[in-house]
């Protein structure tokens, strides 16, 4: 059976990768997900998918699966295999390509087919280029978290759920987890930002825009710098190329001078709004709207602002 599959370990990513796999199937090519547990392939019951395929093998943890899915689109033969760009799914994505002597394009934003190939687009040198490449099928494509929206659960038609026996490695063996301890929510799925950068001159001036965060309902990021080398927030709060790529409905800078690695991370932002006083600053350029002005000045009165047009 030729045509689009998708996979994630995680449920919100899988459903994700529903909506470009629709797209890329058309009207002539059926949408297949593969999972590894019941609880994953219920959760996809409610999408415009053909067939779930259910992995069942003798192993816990899903870096022991890439021999089965290899395995399993050997005998399929689809055209892509789109698969969720986690650190896992990377890591999955590059054994089961390996497996099957296939091409393999990690972190696409966008992928077409083209004649008969598969087209890609990724983000090069920290965003300053896009490379666009062709791969033959089986072609498999990792894509970020957050590139596409989940579509409509209204399926056309009801999902079918095939248990499907596998080979798994027991070679991988996991001798302890641990949990990475967050200080509060995800970023990666905030709906508003506030983020800072060198322009805040001291730790306790952090405060500012935690005010501004709160008088909007946003959560609180920022640059490398902030968090790498004045560890003044929390690492998991770092946006930009190496750190969270985010994709809210408003995102405020506050004293960053937005270089293009910071930039990258916040370039799917729905409206960007910057604030810098040096008014050369490159963060304007990718910026919605901008104040030129002092932060220490700005901030405390949007915050006034925005307090004051809730209370009315």
């Amino acid at each position: 059976m030729s045509g689009v599959w998708i996979y994630s370990e995680n449920a919100a990513i899988a459903a994700q990768l529903v909506a470009p796999a629709r797209e890329l199937a058309g009207s002539g090519h059926s949408v297949c997900a593969v999972v590894l547990d019941q609880q994953a392939a219920e959760g996809l019951l409610t999408y415009d998918l053909h067939t779930i395929y259910k992995l069942a093998g003798d192993a816990s943890w899903p870096e022991s699966y890439a021999t089965g899915i290899a395995g399993l689109a050997d005998k399929e033969k689809p055209d892509i295999v789109l698969i969720g760009g986690t650190l896992r799914g990377k890591d999955l994505a590059a054994k089961v390509a390996a497996k099957l002597g296939a091409g393999l394009v990690s972190d696409a934003f966008a992928v077409r087919r083209s004649g008969d190939g598969i087209e890609t687009d990724r983000l090069m040198y920290g965003g300053l280029a896009v490379c666009t490449e062709v791969t033959l099928p089986t072609a498999l494509v990792t894509i970020p978290p957050h590139c596409f929206e989940a579509p409509a659960t209204a399926p056309a038609l009801a999902p079918k759920i095939m248990e499907v026996q596998v080979q798994t490695d027991g070679s991988i063996q996991v001798g302890a987890v641990c949990p990475i301890e967050r200080q509060g929510a995800d970023i990666s799925c905030a709906d508003k930002i506030v983020s800072i950068g060198r322009g805040i001159a001291r730790q306790a001036d952090v405060e500012l825009a935690r005010q501004l965060a709160e008088a909007l309902g946003a959560e609180l990021g920022c640059t490398r710098g902030i968090a790498e080398d004045y560890h003044w927030l929390p690492v998991e709060r770092y946006i930009g190329l190496s750190g969270q790529k985010v994709k809210p409905s408003l995102y405020l800078s506050l004293g960053i001078s937005g270089q293009v690695q910071h930039v990258a991370g916040i370039r799917d932002s729905k409206i960007i709004v910057a604030v810098d006083k040096n008014e050369d600053a490159p963060i304007f350029a990718a910026a919605d709207y901008g104040i030129v002005g002092d932060l220490y000045e700005v901030a405390p009165l949007l915050a006034q602002a925005i307090t004051n047009a809730k209370a009315k």
